[in-house]
């Protein structure tokens, strides 16, 4: 049997915030196997036991920049320590810049942007000044440049989530509205296609355990499964979403596009920190430790 540690019971309890003692019975029914564990979970908790996925721990922000023909843009996060950086002025230009030389020189990975050429210093040079001004660590973490089928439409909001979509027809307030809506609704892929299989067997695999212990008959797990798998997909794809604006509540972004004439090439969506564990830090501790020093 597989040694079930204090770690491996904690790392489960922060991707599932599930209780502490219900996290190890799963590890160990899981037999260590920590995706299994969390799935587990999810049959007993719902959704909940999900929320790691989307949690956002690392701060910082996204900056786009999109050419006057709307042809060729780019997308990048920077990352910073605390939001109080994130705010600031001279942080917030660094990252405005960034995206506009990464959208011209188009590098070739995010190492390559460290020497790019940023008014009259590298941009590492630029970073470095940044970093001793504001006394805090400041990365670049990802970008993208993309040459657009159609035209480039972007949405920033709060600088916590960027969205660049390529929208092929239209007009400009079409695709502000299509980036908009991937902003709020977070769809995973256009279509059904570009979903991971691997999430899509995670949904099966979840609907039938929680069949089984509703006592659903055997001969019904397969359809109850598949029912589970479709709406999961009608969820997190564009197509196949409800418009956040739709008047009538019902009308998807495949018909608002129709209707206009219109096509979603590809879309991009970074959210800030997505993915990255940040370190909280318990203040009342550091201090009562600083005092017994």
């Amino acid at each position: 049997m597989a040694e079930i540690t204090a770690g491996m019971v904690k790392e489960l309890r922060e991707r599932t915030d599930a209780p502490m003692m219900d996290c190890k019975k799963a590890l160990t029914e899981a037999a260590g196997d920590m995706t299994r564990a969390e799935e587990i979970l999810r049959v007993r908790f719902g959704n909940k036991a999900s929320k790691a996925s989307t949690r956002v721990a690392a701060e910082g922000s996204v900056g786009v920049s999109i050419s006057a023909d709307g042809k060729t843009g780019a997308m990048i996060e920077v990352n910073s320590e605390t939001d109080f950086c994130a705010k600031n002025d001279d942080f917030l230009n660094f990252v405005r810049e960034l995206a506009e030389v990464v959208a011209t020189s188009k590098p070739a990975d995010i190492a390559a942007v460290a020497g790019l050429k940023l008014g009259n210093s590298t941009v590492e040079e630029a970073r470095t000044q940044l970093v001793g001004k504001i006394g805090e660590n400041i990365t670049p973490r990802r970008f993208l440049t993309i040459s657009a089928q159609g035209k480039l439409a972007s949405y920033v909001h709060g600088g916590k989530i960027g969205v660049m979509v390529d929208v092929v027809g239209g007009d400009e307030a079409l695709a502000k509205d299509i980036a908009m809506h991937i902003a709020a609704a977070k769809p995973k892929s256009l279509d059904a296609s570009g979903v991971d299989a691997a999430l899509i067997d995670a949904e099966r695999r979840v609907a039938i355990e929680k069949a089984k212990e509703a006592g659903k008959p055997a001969e019904m797990l397969e359809k109850i499964a598949e029912g589970t798998v479709q709406k999961f997909l009608k969820d997190v794809t564009l197509l196949n979403q409800v418009f956040v604006k739709a008047e009538d509540g019902k009308q998807t972004i495949e018909q608002l596009l129709k209707s206009k004439g219109a096509s979603v090439a590809s879309f991009t969506m970074y959210v800030v920190g997505e993915g990255i564990e940040k370190v909280v830090t318990d203040f009342a501790a550091e201090v009562a430790a600083a005092a017994k020093v």
